[in-house]
């Protein structure tokens, strides 16, 4: 099974992560508590086109969880269920449904990374323990983000690249052909009304990311709800969080329909990279992987706005494929309906060609399509 190894970083990646008092090389992984590990894996493995590589659970000495890695070019999954109905993970579980746990960072150095973050006034979640086994040294700590989601620490060493201690080897039992998605492009978060600016200023002054772009209620509105809308990216610009909150509208908004539903601030959608946004999305749509419509009046001015790219304007209408364009270059993007039965995570897919924004020009449009379901379930 072929892997994909992050990229080596750059000249000017390197000095930014040397001026970094915390320096993230990359997401490690992403970790998900749901109801029913086993099925949800074939979810992704089936719609999303994701290879399983790792099991931890009873047959590995683990007696209250059962785990399962998934890869995809640069992402790692991981979906973890609990076994008995006490203890944290059914308890996240039982108050947000199936959701993210835990965004990782690999760094060069967890205990100083962790240092850095905790003297600054990040909570702790865990601090920094070492684990020798086969595939080498692992460290890992964890701090407190919004919501219940933490971010884990991670310093690999000489680890292997593609697991984590107490995982033993897993393979698919099926044939799994890969959609084309290669890597996380950013994750939102939704927060509650007034708390933007504190996790912006959390991200700022404890981990040593910047506020690289803002929108207000003017710019992202529909007739119905707003949102506020802050982007933050970490020194090297591979770490790209987006943090919502809900502003004032004449009905509820998207973003207060996902906390009252998830019972709190947590991940609201992850933006899933491809170099062929047109095959990625054929593919996962006859797989099941059920998108957001687009109305035909969206792309009558399309053309206008957007001016030349190549792709087909029928095409991305064809598929509801959104563009937008910045100074430089442009984007296309999708989202899918909520994955779950509660209307909270979803996904993004994205294709860049030079632009650097995240579809400000398609906001309208994405939120009047959200409308339409919050409508349905009779939540606007």
């Amino acid at each position: 099974m072929a892997m994909t190894i992050p990229r080596p970083l750059s000249r000017k990646e390197r000095r930014a992560e040397q001026e970094d008092f915390f320096p993230i090389q990359r997401l490690d992984y992403v970790e998900f508590y749901v109801g029913n590990a086993r099925q949800a894996v074939h979810y992704y493995q089936s719609g999303f086109g994701f290879n399983l590589i790792g099991y931890l659970g009873p047959e590995t000495g683990v007696r209250d969880r059962s785990s399962y890695l998934l890869e995809q070019g640069q992402i790692r999954f991981i979906f973890t269920t609990p076994l008995f109905p006490e203890g944290p993970i059914a308890e996240h579980i039982h108050k947000h449904g199936d959701g993210v746990r835990d965004i990782a960072f690999q760094v060069p150095d967890a205990a100083s990374a962790y240092a850095a973050a905790t003297e600054r006034g990040a909570a702790s979640e865990a601090e920094p323990t070492t684990v020798r086994d086969n595939n080498g040294s692992f460290t890992r700590a964890a701090i407190r983000a919004y919501g219940d989601t933490i971010h884990s620490i991670i310093q690999r060493n000489d680890y292997h690249p593609h697991f984590l201690p107490g995982f033993r080897p897993a393979h698919d039992t099926f044939e799994i052909k890969p959609t084309g998605i290669k890597a996380v492009d950013h994750m939102v978060a939704n927060v509650e009304l007034g708390k933007m600016d504190d996790w912006v200023n959390f991200y700022a002054n404890m981990l040593g990311f910047q506020n690289t772009l803002h929108f207000d209620d003017k710019t992202i509105n529909t007739e119905y709800s707003a949102l506020m809308s802050k982007v933050m990216e970490n020194g090297n610009g591979r770490v790209k969080f987006p943090i919502n909150e809900p502003a004032a509208g004449r009905k509820k908004s998207q973003i207060q329909e996902y906390l009252d539903y998830y019972i709190g601030p947590g991940v609201q959608h992850i933006a899933l990279a491809t170099a062929d946004i047109v095959a990625t999305v054929r593919d996962m749509t006859s797989r099941g992987v059920e998108f957001m419509p687009t109305p035909h009046s969206y792309y009558e001015a399309l053309p206008e706005r957007i001016g030349e790219i190549k792709e087909s304007y029928n095409t991305l209408e064809e598929l509801s494929i959104l563009a937008d364009r910045d100074d430089e270059g442009y984007l296309l993007q999708i989202f899918t309906r909520p994955v779950e039965d509660r209307p909270t995570v979803f996904y993004e897919i994205i294709e860049r060609h030079g632009a650097r924004g995240f579809g400000a020009g398609n906001f309208k449009a994405l939120f009047e399509a959200i409308e339409r379901e919050q409508e349905a379930r009779g939540n606007l």
